[in-house]
C-alpha cells in the first residue's frame, strides 16, 4: 500500500494540468451546446448529431497521436532527448496526412447525412455546421501531437493556458456569431461552427510558437524539421497508434451509434442525449487525464528500467479515478434536473435528460476504470488483446444491449444508456485484469 500511496502525488502532479486541458477542450463543446440550446431544441439536436459523427473521426485521431506521448516519455526516461524531437516530427507528419484524409471523408459524408435516418428538421439544420467542424480536424490533430509532446516532456501547463485562452475566445465568437452581436448576422448553429473552426486553427499555431521559443525544450526539438521521414519510426508509431485508434473508435463509435438510436426515438430524445452526453463527457476528462498521465509514467518507468513501479503507478491511478468518479456519481444523481435546465427550457427535454443523467451516475465509475486501464496498457505498448476486449464490450454488449432495451424493447431512451453502462462495466473489469497479468513479477 505504501508503494501505491507514494505514486499518488507524482501521478496527480502530471495528471492535473492534463485534466484541466482536457476539460478546457470539452468546455468548447459544452458552451456550444449551452449557447445553441438557447436557440431551440432542433439546433441542439442537430448539434448532437453532427458532433457525434465528428467525434468518431476525432477519437480516431487521438489514437494515432497516442504514440507521441508514449514514445517521447520512453525516450525521456532513457535520457535520449534527440529521439523525443524525432517522435514529435513524425507525429506531426502523421497528423497532417490523416487530418487531410479524415477531412476528405467528412466532406464527402456531409452530403450523405440522410443515410443516418435522423428527423427531417435535424437534417435540415445540421449540414453547414457539420461541414465546418469537419474541416477543423487537421488543426485538432496537430494540436494533439504538440500537446502530448509537451506533456510527455514534463511541461504540461502551457498547453492548458493556450487551451483556456481558446475557450474564452470560443465563447466570445459564439456570442457574436450565434446571436448576431456587434453587427454580425445571427447565424445560429452555423455560427457555432465558424467559431469552432477559428479557435481550432489558432490553438496549434500558438502551441508551436511556444515550443519553438522555449529554451528548456530546445535541445529536444528536431534539428531538421523537413528531413526525410524514417519509415521504421513511422511503422513503429503506427503499430501502437492504429490499435489504439481501434480501441477508442469502438468506444466513440458506440456512443455515436447511441446518438443515432436516440435520433430514431425522436428529436426530444436526441436533444436530451446531447445534454447528458455533454455532462458525462465533461466528467470523463478527469479519468482520461489520469489515463494519459499514468500511461506516460508507465512508459517512462519502462524506459528507465524500473518495472517494479508499474503496478503501484497503475493502482494509484485507478484509485484516484475511483474517488473522482464517485463524486460525479453523487452530483449527477442529485442534480440531474437542475443541470438539464442549464442547457434548455423545453420541459420534455429537461425531464428525459435528468433520467439519462441518473444512468450516467451509474456508469461513471466503470467509464473511469476502463479508460484508465486502457491507458495503462498503452503505456506497456499492449494493444492487441485490449482491442478485442473493447470490441466485445462496445459493439457486442453496449450497442446490442442498448438496441434491444431502448429501440426494440419497452425501456425507451434510458434503455440505450443502460446498454452503454453494461459495456463499460465489461471493459473496466477485463482491462484491469489484463493490466495485472501484464505486470506480474
Amino acid at each position: 500500500m505504501q508503494k501505491i500511496l507514494r505514486e499518488v502525488r507524482p501521478t496527480l502532479s502530471l495528471a492535473l494540468p492534463i485534466i484541466v486541458g482536457q476539460l478546457s477542450q470539452m468546455v468548447v463543446g459544452i458552451t456550444d451546446s449551452l449557447m445553441v440550446g438557447r436557440v431551440g431544441a432542433v439546433p441542439l439536436a442537430a448539434s448532437s448529431f453532427g458532433t457525434s459523427i465528428f467525434g468518431v473521426f476525432y477519437v480516431l485521431g487521438i489514437g494515432l497521436m497516442v504514440p507521441v506521448s508514449v514514445f517521447v516519455a520512453h525516450a525521456r526516461g532513457a535520457e535520449r532527448p534527440e529521439e523525443c524531437g524525432e517522435y514529435l516530427r513524425h507525429g506531426l507528419a502523421l497528423a497532417l496526412v490523416f487530418g487531410v484524409l479524415e477531412t476528405a471523408v467528412m466532406l464527402w459524408l456531409g452530403f450523405r447525412l440522410h443515410w443516418f435516418a435522423q428527423p427531417e428538421e435535424v437534417l435540415a439544420a445540421v449540414n453547414p455546421f457539420f461541414i465546418l467542424i469537419g474541416s477543423s480536424i487537421t488543426p485538432v490533430l496537430l494540436n494533439l501531437a504538440l500537446r502530448q509532446f509537451a506533456e510527455a516532456m514534463g511541461r504540461p501547463w502551457m498547453p492548458v493556458i493556450v487551451m483556456s485562452a481558446m475557450v474564452a475566445l470560443n465563447v466570445l465568437l459564439n456570442w457574436i456569431l450565434i446571436y448576431g452581436k456587434w453587427g454580425a448576422p445571427a447565424l445560429g448553429l452555423t455560427g457555432a461552427g465558424v467559431a469552432t473552426v477559428i479557435v481550432r486553427v489558432l490553438g496549434p499555431i500558438a502551441l508551436f510558437e511556444w515550443l519553438r521559443r522555449d529554451a528548456s525544450l530546445s535541445r529536444a526539438l528536431p534539428r531538421a524539421w523537413w528531413a526525410p521521414l524514417s519509415m521504421t519510426r513511422v511503422k513503429e508509431m503506427l503499430r501502437l497508434g492504429v490499435p489504439a485508434s481501434g480501441m477508442l473508435l469502438f468506444e466513440s463509435g458506440a456512443f455515436a451509434a447511441a446518438a443515432l438510436m436516440m435520433g430514431w426515438l425522436g428529436t426530444v430524445a436526441l436533444a436530451a442525449h446531447q445534454i447528458a452526453i455533454s455532462c458525462a463527457s465533461f466528467t470523463f476528462m478527469v479519468p482520461l487525464g489520469l489515463s494519459m498521465a499514468a500511461g506516460m509514467r508507465i512508459s517512462e518507468a519502462i524506459g528507465a528500467g524500473e518495472r517494479r513501479r508499474l503496478r503501484p503507478v497503475g493502482y494509484a491511478a485507478l484509485g484516484i479515478g475511483a474517488v473522482a468518479m464517485a463524486v460525479f456519481m453523487m452530483f449527477f444523481s442529485l442534480g440531474g434536473e437542475m443541470i438539464s435546465r442549464w442547457f434548455v427550457h423545453d420541459v420534455a427535454v429537461v425531464t428525459l435528460a435528468a433520467q439519462l443523467l441518473m444512468v450516467a451516475a451509474v456508469f461513471q465509475f466503470f467509464d473511469g476504470a476502463q479508460v484508465i486501464g486502457a491507458g495503462l496498457l498503452r503505456g506497456l505498448k499492449d494493444v492487441k488483446v485490449p482491442v478485442v476486449i473493447t470490441f466485445i464490450a462496445y459493439w457486442g454488449i453496449a450497442i446490442g444491449g442498448g438496441y434491444w432495451l431502448g429501440v426494440r424493447g419497452v425501456v425507451g431512451p434510458t434503455g440505450v444508456w443502460w446498454g452503454l453502462a453494461l459495456g463499460l462495466a465489461f471493459a473496466a473489469v477485463f482491462l484491469a485484469v489484463r493490466f495485472r497479468r501484464m505486470t506480474g513479477v
